[in-house]
């Protein structure tokens, strides 16, 4: 890692990650919004962007200086795994200079018929000096995910799997997330469902490198139902 990245990655320790993203049947799926968005977070003080697909992350650099979690969801019939799921959309993500690129680490088979260490070695070989994010969605995938040799592993996932279905990030002082920690070298980055400040920093509190929050800062649809919901 050279003297300029291992800054940028400095720079986020402890720090807010913003996750601007939009799907296609989203109000807010634009490439210009998310670019506005990233200039909104970063006034707002956030030190770093997660952000999904080529085309945004070019408009948000226009925008922001920021490192960047890069990630391309793609649905393949064959598989449930959409988060980066194959080489060609950690290429796409390479080519694009993220500073870091995001792919699904969980036990689950990938569309090509990979499973997660094939990817990665894969992944790695081509891409020797690229930094890399573990998605999870358990404690052992985490765990699996730190000895294969990602850089980061993140919560991502957790509540979004079959294998993590009935488990809730924040339960039990975010359990999951201490667990993992008391496993893993690699440095964690809480994400998923941290929706309120106090989450946040008490994620930072157990240690971990940085958090990412998305939805209750860049979907205004998904922050009206909540509050809708609660006057019904």
């Amino acid at each position: 890692m050279d003297d300029a990245l291992k800054n940028r990655m400095k720079s986020l320790r402890g720090k807010l990650i913003v996750s601007c993203q939009a799907l296609p049947e989203e109000p807010l799926h634009s490439s210009f919004i998310m670019g506005r968005m990233a200039l909104a977070a970063s006034r707002g003080g956030a030190k770093g962007i997660r952000a999904n697909t080529v085309e945004d992350i070019r408009e948000i650099k226009k925008n922001v200086d920021l490192p960047i979690i890069g990630i391309v969801k793609r649905n393949y019939p064959e598989s449930d795994v959409f988060i980066t799921p194959t080489m060609k959309e950690v290429s796409e993500l390479a080519k694009e200079g993220v500073d870091i690129i995001a792919v699904d680490a969980t036990n689950r088979i990938r569309p090509d018929g990979k499973q997660l260490e094939e990817f990665f070695e894969e992944i790695k070989k081509a891409y020797p000096t690229q930094l890399f994010m573990a998605d999870c969605s358990t404690v052992e995938e985490a765990v699996y995910a730190d000895r294969l040799g990602f850089d980061f592993i993140g919560t991502t996932l957790v509540g979004y799997t079959k294998q993590s279905k009935d488990t809730h990030i924040e339960d039990d002082d975010f359990k999951i997330i201490r667990e993992i920690q008391s496993q893993v070298k690699s440095p964690i980055i809480a994400e998923g469902n941290i929706d309120t400040c106090e989450k946040g920093r008490r994620v930072i509190e157990l240690g971990c490198f940085c958090v990412v929050v998305g939805s209750i800062i860049t979907r205004p649809q998904k922050i009206t139902e909540r509050f809708a919901k609660a006057l019904d």
